[in-house]
């Protein structure tokens, strides 16, 4: 299996649990009870959102050089390290349009704008950049926004009460800091990310 899919799994459902989309997932859960266009309309923004968020990965790696995209990537990992240390909040305008669009419409579009500048969003242009293999990349990140959201789903409030958050958070956070420093030190390619 590709490393480019194993941490871009691994990483963006550790960063998601507790993020803002995930907190959506629980909402809309909460609100229509109907899990299964919710699913669908997560995997279907997520898809798309990823995957322009890859394809910008994709395009910075084709026009920067290799030593600058080093410095930047490294630098990006870190403060992703530090940005998911920082627990998201939902503002409920998000899901005001659910009323008017059904379940899948309003899970589509509400998903989608979140994701928009979300930590895993820029997560995914790092990563894409990184690997330069953007459909693994963007396999990775959408598997682990399900692995995070589809329980959120089903099991809504009373999952997240009983998840240690900042330790989730931590590990994030960790793996996030040791790509940094890897991709700073060149190492990368020695760890096999």
């Amino acid at each position: 299996m590709s490393s480019a899919l194993l941490v871009s799994t691994g990483v963006i459902s550790l960063a998601e649990i507790g993020d803002k989309t995930q907190l959506l997932a629980f909402l809309l859960a909460t609100r229509f009870k109907k899990p299964v266009p919710i699913i669908i309309g997560i995997t279907l923004a997520t898809l798309i959102n990823h995957g322009l968020a890859g394809v910008l990965g994709a395009w910075i790696t084709a026009n920067i050089s290799p030593e600058t995209l080093r410095w930047v990537l490294g630098i990006s990992f870190l403060a992703m390290a530090a940005w998911t240390l920082i627990p998201d909040k939902i503002e409920n305008e998000e899901t005001q349009l659910a009323t008017k669009l059904g379940v899948f419409g309003a899970t589509f579009v509400t998903f989608f704008l979140a994701e928009m500048g979300d930590k895993t969003q820029i997560a995914t242009v790092a990563m894409s950049a990184h690997y330069a293999d953007v459909v693994m990349v963007v396999a990775g990140t959408t598997l682990g926004m399900l692995i995070a959201d589809v329980p959120a789903v089903f099991a809504g409030d009373k999952l997240s009460q009983k998840i240690p958050m900042k330790l989730v958070h931590s590990i994030a956070a960790g793996m996030f800091a040791l790509l940094g420093l890897a991709t700073l030190l060149g190492l990368g390619s020695n760890f096999g990310f």
